[in-house]
């Protein structure tokens, strides 16, 4: 796995946990696991609020730098000219 992908995949699961956690919190719910250990902890309680507390534009900015499959475009249509149709 390179490091964007991996990256990538921690702060998006950092961020759906703490997701889960405030509508958990609204909704008088039950919340996701508590972090288990150092990294997990890392990420959910530092890494997600401050993630959180950026203006959006910064935010944007940061996806566009990070490699990932939110780069990917459409593939380009293949086109047939109506003579060799």
């Amino acid at each position: 796995m390179t490091f964007s992908r991996w990256l990538r995949s921690n702060s998006e699961h950092a961020l759906l946990r703490d997701a889960q956690r405030r509508m958990a919190a609204k909704y008088d719910a039950n919340p996701p696991a508590r972090p288990h250990d150092v990294k997990d902890r890392w990420w959910r309680q530092v890494f997600a609020p401050v993630y959180r507390l950026l203006p959006w534009g910064l935010r944007r900015v940061l996806m566009q730098r990070i490699p990932g499959s939110h780069r990917q475009g459409w593939p380009k249509p293949e086109y047939i000219s109506p003579k060799d149709q």
